[in-house]
């Protein structure tokens, strides 16, 4: 009789902590994926700007270019303003 109270008890117990921890888990795995994917996300976004710095960057350096061989700036101006550029 004493086993079947028992019996009666923990194995409903078992089965609710054993659902519990299974939800858990589940949430866990879900909340990784969903992490995943904004990160991957917030890369991709990372590196489009780091992309338009660079054909920003690309573009003032051939500006730059272009006015000293034009003459209207000299080759001191030039590194100064080449320095400031790449500085920031």
């Amino acid at each position: 009789m004493e086993k079947i109270i028992f019996f009666g008890l923990a194995i409903p117990i078992l089965a609710f902590v054993l659902y519990l921890g299974g939800t858990a888990i589940m949430k866990g795995f879900e909340a990784k994926r969903e992490n995943k994917s904004n990160e991957s996300l917030e890369d991709q976004d990372h590196e489009d700007n780091l992309s338009d710095n660079n054909d920003k960057l690309t573009d003032e350096l051939n500006k730059l270019n272009q006015l000293l061989k034009d003459g209207v700036l000299t080759e001191e101006e030039f590194k100064k303003a080449k320095k400031k550029i790449l500085d920031n």
